[in-house]
């Protein structure tokens, strides 16, 4: 289960290394923002990999300890594939954090999850308020845009997506495919 996967690594790369006190928030938002500077331009796919290593690390920092705890109950909820008791994890989380943008992106997957996509897009709109540059976010948009028929507005967010971070896993090839489906071109 990706979302799962997901939410696994979110939660495992919040953890600051041993002995090291977590970053400020605005140490963590000016790190944030030359990490995701110098993404589009990493020298290879090794760099590039290393980088968003670290974006996705900072993104998942911002949690409180509370949060944390109520993340990984949520994560292992969606791994039992019991995305409604997910979702009330992430919820709790929202109502002691709501500036935490994964917990907004965690939430989007369980509520999909659930069948409810109009929520998972309004949880998906809140993380971009909150981190616009969010490539993750934007890639996951675009699946949910996919899945429900825009296959244009789809196209957009993996573009978006992928201007911010040219090296997104399966991101040039999803791309390919959906401007084919726009364009009415083979694949």
């Amino acid at each position: 289960m990706r979302a799962a996967a997901l939410a696994f690594l979110l939660l495992t790369a919040a953890a600051p290394a041993l002995g090291q006190p977590a970053p400020t928030a605005e140490a963590r938002r000016s790190e944030l923002n030359r990490l995701l500077d110098a993404l589009p331009s990493a020298p290879d796919a090794t760099a590039a990999s290393a980088l968003e290593a670290r974006i996705r690390g900072l993104w998942a920092q911002g949690a409180s300890p509370a949060v944390m705890l109520l993340l990984r109950r949520g994560a292992r909820n969606m791994e039992s594939e019991a995305p409604a008791d997910a979702v009330e994890d992430f919820d709790a989380a929202l109502t002691l954090q709501p500036d935490h943008a994964e917990s907004w992106l965690l939430r989007a997957q369980a509520q999909a999850a659930t069948g409810d996509m109009q929520a998972a897009l309004a949880d998906l709109r809140q993380v971009l308020v909150l981190e616009p540059r969010h490539f993750g976010a934007l890639a996951v948009l675009s699946g949910f845009q996919e899945q429900m028929g825009d296959n244009q507005g789809a196209l957009r967010s993996m573009q978006e997506a992928v201007t911010i971070n040219p090296r997104l896993s399966g991101g040039a090839e999803r791309l390919k495919r959906l401007h084919a489906k726009v364009h009415g071109e083979d694949a």
